[in-house]
């Protein structure tokens, strides 16, 4: 009994293809593990064989289902997938068809079922489906989502009526399956023309012909005074709120002119046409019944489609994908134009690449600010150099060509490991005007922090952040493994003194009489000589040979520790000293007492008690803030957070689970922990990342 048991309960799914085997939301979205056919293992049971859509792996997948038996499903992406299309970014939907697939009007689809039924598709979504229809039109989301703005200069404003016919490339499946030949849209343009003799009509190329990389099946339509080509990539809803008619043969775009509200006439038979919402110029005689357009919506976006969450890597919702898609669109436009990366080593470019563009071909790495000139930059490209001290010349190149300067640090929750192990960061912040740790002039954290008016979401995202990250004990490189210190329980009262870098940039521009670790130590002994002083050097002094370390600490401090983590000290002090030490960020965390000696980014805020002797910015510092609202502005609004699994910006929560997952999993195995990186390591290390690099969709990055 318990062998049948267990029989049953070992269920897979097979997939004919290895790429749909292997990506990361496969048996998420399918509900149980996925096996590539050539590792089947044959003691498990077959819940069903899974290809794509109409391909050969879709045909591959019924041929070998009927040959054992078992249940034939056809995927494909769904209608709202990513912001890149392939593998450049991870499809965040999945329509999973029992019957056929959708585009396949030979043969009826789940899809066709569903609204040939007499089911009530709104029943209890009617908000819910006029709410993702107006994201998703307000925001102008469609399926990939990397293409820009449609450009209103490439019409006409002479033009009493635009009308737009949807062209698509030779060999896609939906034109055939679709009920349609090359010869349906020929007569397509023909019948555009004569049916709006005052309308000038504009024929969309599909961008891969203006790729060069296909061919469309009107490419070469002869020159005609009232047909204009529009071959530039654009995003679809865009330009379709330009435009007062469309025309189509298969195209999805059909479905997304009918969510604008514009009328629409079909030549094919693609899964929306035959309902009644639609000016159909073909017959299915499966379709006979009407169904509106929130009905279509509701039925191919909410019930035929599975979702991912790609915050929770779980199953989610269409609204999960929609926040998602607007997250990357915002991330993406908010540098401008080609990113011009100057002065990084290569291993660092290949690190920082996914973070600064999701669009490979829009970075360039160059050594120099003469490699940097030779690219012709204009005032819509920018130039982005490392910390504060970019390489010379940079400033004036971007004077003399109006190119933005943005400068580039490590977020405040960076990774698993140390930048200076070139481990890559999963946070980086980018900043226009300054950066967060040089007090002399203003930075973007630092003008966010003085206006910042919080929404009490974001107040309770902050919470729920900071509440993940003091229950966890995590800090920016979460290296060190926790343990109670040996010196907890003290009866006296307990100073934190972190070491820092003493050529840390931070040092340098944000302290003036205090700016040694020796100077700091003194100091915290002096203002407590009767509590138990605790210091702990700084990972990169003990582990990079960076500058900073301090021989005779034991006569200031009762305790050197060097075992525990920051977070284990910060857990079983009271104050903390420092001068610009993120450790200070991560005690009011945490509701320790902080004294400052510098002025980093959380001093002046009414936080901190602030003892510095040359004031740069805390006179701008006016404002008094919450310990949420600092939360708020540091560590939700001014970094971006990357998702190596979902090849997308993510949210801070999100990096908090991946990170705790990575330092948990180290954990246990007795792999965590700052180790002293050799000559040879760091050179083996090195290779590894550009070898990466070179495998992956960074080997199109222009790195130097």
């Amino acid at each position: 009994m318990l062998a049948f048991l267990l029989w049953e309960i070992h269920w897979v799914f097979i997939a004919t293809s290895k790429p749909i085997a292997e990506s990361p939301v496969t048996a998420l979205l399918l509900g149980g593990e996925c096996c590539w056919k050539k590792r089947w293992p044959r003691f498990r049971r077959v819940q069903a064989v899974v290809g794509w859509g109409a391909k050969p792996s879709g045909q591959r997948a019924e041929a070998w289902a009927l040959k054992y038996r078992v249940p034939c499903w056809h995927l494909e992406d769904g209608f709202l997938r990513s912001y890149l299309p392939g593998h450049s970014s991870v499809g965040l939907s999945l329509v999973v068809d029992e019957q056929g697939i959708y585009y396949d009007a030979t043969r009826p689809s789940d899809l066709e079922s569903l609204l040939a039924s007499n089911t009530d598709l709104l029943s209890g979504l009617e908000d819910k489906v006029a709410l993702a229809r107006s994201l998703i039109t307000t925001h102008e989301l469609s399926k990939y989502n990397h293409a820009p703005t449609f450009k209103t200069s490439d019409l006409s404003s002479q033009d009493e009526e635009r009308v737009l016919v949807v062209d698509q490339t030779f060999g896609d499946l939906s034109v055939m399956l679709g009920l349609a030949d090359i010869e349906t849209f020929d007569l397509m343009v023909e019948t555009a023309l004569a049916e709006n003799p005052h309308a000038t009509i504009y024929i969309k190329t599909h961008p891969e012909v203006s790729s060069g990389s296909k061919t469309g099946f009107l490419s070469a339509w002869p020159a005609h005074p009232r047909v204009v080509m529009l071959r530039d990539a654009a995003n679809p809803i865009s330009l379709l709120k330009h435009m007062s008619r469309v025309y189509v043969v298969s195209s999805t775009l059909g479905f997304e002119a009918l969510l604008v509200g514009k009328s629409v006439t079909v030549f094919g038979m693609p899964w929306y046409a035959g309902w009644g919402a639609t000016d159909d110029r073909q017959i299915c005689e499966r379709r006979n019944r009407q169904r509106s357009v929130e009905e279509l919506f509701a039925a191919g976006y909410f019930h035929y489609t599975r979702y991912v969450n790609p915050e929770t890597h779980d199953p989610g919702s269409i609204f999960d994908v929609i926040r998602w898609l607007i997250r990357q669109k915002e991330s993406e436009t908010s540098v401008t134009g080609r990113r011009v990366a100057v002065g990084l080593n290569a291993w660092k470019a290949v690190n920082l690449a996914p973070l600064l563009s999701l669009s490979a071909h829009r970075l360039h790495f160059v050594p120099n600010v003469e490699e940097a000139r030779a690219l012709n930059l204009t005032q819509r490209d920018s130039l982005l150099a490392w910390g504060r001290d970019a390489p010379e010349g940079v400033k004036e190149l971007s004077d003399e060509t109006g190119a933005r300067r943005w400068r580039i640090e490590d977020g405040f929750i960076r990774s698993v490991g140390l930048g200076a192990h070139m481990v890559q960061p999963l946070s980086l912040v980018l900043d226009g005007q300054g950066i967060y740790f040089d007090p002399s002039e203003p930075s973007d954290l630092e003008a966010l922090l003085a206006a910042i008016d919080c929404s009490e979401e974001e107040l309770s995202s902050a919470r729920l952040a900071r509440h993940i990250i003091v229950r966890e004990g995590l800090t920016k490189y979460n290296v060190d493994p926790r343990a109670k210190p040996q010196w907890a329980g003290q009866a006296r009262e307990v100073v934190f003194v972190p070491g820092q870098v003493e050529d840390d940039a931070s040092i340098r521009y944000g302290t003036s009489k205090i700016s040694t670790n020796l100077g700091l130590l003194q100091a915290a002994r002096k203002a407590h000589p009767d509590s138990y002083v605790v210091y702990k050097p700084h990972p990169d002094v003990m582990f990079a040979m960076r500058q900073g370390n301090l021989a005779d600490a034991k006569q200031w401090a009762d305790y050197i520790e060097t075992k525990c983590s920051v977070v284990s000290c910060l857990e079983h002090c009271d104050v903390v000293h420092t001068m610009t030490s993120l450790t200070g960020f991560d005690a009011l965390l945490r509701g320790k007492k902080v004294v400052t000696y510098g002025e980093p980014f959380y001093a002046g805020w009414g936080l901190t008690e602030d003892r510095v002797q040359s004031v740069k910015a805390l006179n701008r510092r006016q404002r008094k803030l919450t310990l949420d609202e600092l939360v708020v502005g540091a560590l939700l609004r001014y970094p971006r957070y990357w998702d190596p699994v979902m090849k997308g910006f993510t949210t801070c929560e999100s990096v908090l689970r991946q990170i705790i997952a990575q330092r948990n999993a180290l954990e246990i195995t007795g792999k965590l922990g700052n180790k002293k990186l050799s000559f040879w390591r760091r050179k083996w290390r090195k290779k590894q990342i550009l070898k990466s690099a070179r495998s992956s969709a960074v080997k199109s990055v222009d790195v130097h």
